[in-house]
């Protein structure tokens, strides 16, 4: 489908542009949330109509979000569940909840798809993520998940939590790079594994 931007999506356009688009995210998300509009020449004359207004709306949304950058990067994000003996969550720690502890932390309201986690949490250490308060405004931020709150503490200080023979510190992005494979590789070999044994 074939819409006019009305406001900056990342990875999408500008406002402005004239993209192509699935039916199901113009139908469901654009469309609904005054994201875009759909493309005849009626709304290309009325976008340029209101152009001024949906870029000053676009400023101001921005200005707002810069506004509360010094918020989101002070903000504690400490996390403390439950794990097992090697580390691993009981469970995980998702989008949903860093946006809801940055809600209740720093008084600042995201939505689950602004913070930018990629995969769910799993284990207890220290985590890479940035909230997107904007297209043009992302923040780094990162975020502790431990049992205890001396646990926290200690990732914080960047000492290194040992479970059994694992030890858990704060990686960075290129070994977590490097890891991902390997782990997926032998998730895939235990499921072969185990259809084999059946």
């Amino acid at each position: 489908m074939k819409v006019i931007l009305t406001e900056k999506i990342t990875k999408l356009g500008n406002i402005g542009d004239t993209v192509e688009v699935k039916t199901g995210f113009a139908r469901n998300y654009l469309l609904p949330n005054g994201k875009a509009m759909r493309w005849t020449r009626e709304n290309v004359a009325l976008f340029e109509a209101k152009k001024a207004e949906l870029q000053a709306r676009q400023d101001a949304a921005r200005k707002a979000a810069e506004s509360n950058v010094d918020a989101v990067k002070n903000a504690k994000l400490h996390m403390i569940r439950q794990a097992g003996d090697t580390g691993q969550l009981y469970g995980s720690v998702s989008t949903r909840d860093i946006a809801r502890m940055l809600k209740d932390v720093a008084g600042v309201n995201v939505e689950s798809a602004q913070v930018l986690l990629g995969a769910p949490i799993k284990s207890v250490g220290a985590f890479d993520t940035k909230i997107a308060l904007h297209p043009d405004v992302i923040v780094p931020v990162k975020v502790y998940v431990a049992q205890t709150q001396d646990e926290i503490d200690a990732l914080v200080a960047g000492k290194v939590l040992t479970f059994g023979t694992k030890k858990v510190e704060e990686e960075s992005d290129a070994e977590k790079s490097e890891e991902k494979p390997e782990t997926e590789k032998t998730t895939e070999n235990v499921t072969e594994q185990k259809s084999d044994a059946e």
